[in-house]
């Protein structure tokens, strides 16, 4: 598969204002691709847009669960860019919380998020993707896509739907000149954890204690999985996995699909216990939800 010239292509970046897609941003631009910067945090789309190099960047806030704002944000983009060659979907967000504790609601929430924002993006800019010569879409999933722990189950099924999509899509268009790929990141230290939502149910405080626990577990910088997420880009990669952690839960989920849980299950006990009561401490900040 021959790698992409990024150079006078844009790449369409959701997730842009922070972490990871702030991250890719940056990179891209550095090899003198243009940027469309999306998100719905319209400060940080501001500070990252400011700081790139290069010439030809756009920013588009948008609310990627919101259909109609999609569509309009689409036609802005391939109104601004003729060439858009990547598209990359950074944009998430988290919950936590047990079955019995969260509403349908709050569910129906996170899968808006994480996967109908990027099944929305997708299906808006392929038309401008099938007129590049050659193509790639990068969609993040998680090692939550790879293995399901206790705690998150709408993390889980979210990232499960995004990881069988990015699939079927590689699937449709095999006979075309557009690549699909996946990327499976294990313990970014993007912060998304401690800004995502917990159900309204949970005691904050236990909220607080669990995604502390689960934020010390990573160790990844977002600018090392910034790097890695273009190359896997340009190089049109169909999987890609950053950090130690998310190789060993893909051979551990080959080799033990029903037990897996038994080795995981111990590291992250604290991260999922959302019911033990916090005897003392602070009390936990307010939810922000990261999208």
């Amino acid at each position: 598969m021959p790698r992409l010239a990024v150079a006078g292509t844009t790449s369409v970046i959701t997730g842009a204002a922070a972490g990871m897609g702030a991250g890719v941003a940056r990179l891209l631009a550095a090899r003198g691709a243009r940027i469309a910067l999306v998100d719905r945090d319209a400060a940080g789309l501001a500070a990252v847009a400011a700081d790139l190099p290069g010439t030809g960047h756009t920013v588009h806030v948008v609310d990627l669960a919101d259909d109609d704002a999609v569509s309009v944000a689409a036609a802005e983009i391939t109104a601004s860019h003729p060439h858009v060659q990547t598209l990359i979907t950074c944009a998430g967000s988290s919950m936590l919380g047990s079955l019995d504790q969260l509403t349908m609601a709050e569910m129906r929430w996170l899968m808006d998020v994480n996967l109908w924002g990027t099944v929305n993006i997708t299906q808006a800019l392929l038309p401008a993707l099938r007129r590049a010569p050659a193509a790639h879409i990068t969609h993040l999933v998680s090692i939550y896509g790879l293995a399901a722990p206790a705690g998150r189950i709408p993390y889980a099924m979210t990232k499960y739907a995004v990881r069988g999509f990015t699939e079927a899509l590689r699937h449709e268009l095999e006979d075309t000149d557009i690549t699909v790929g996946a990327v499976y990141p294990a313990g970014v230290k993007t912060g998304i954890v401690l800004r995502g939502r917990y159900a309204a149910a949970l005691d904050p405080a236990i909220a607080h204690r669990a995604a502390v626990a689960q934020a010390a577990m990573y160790h990844t910088e977002p600018a090392d999985a910034a790097a890695r997420i273009v190359e896997a880009t340009v190089r049109r990669r169909a999987r890609t996995f950053i950090g130690r952690e998310a190789r060993l839960v893909d051979v551990l989920t080959r080799l033990a699909p029903r037990s897996y849980w038994r080795v995981m299950r111990r590291p992250l006990k604290d991260a999922i216990d959302t019911t033990t009561a916090v005897p003392t401490g602070p009390a936990a900040p307010g939810r922000s939800p990261e999208a």
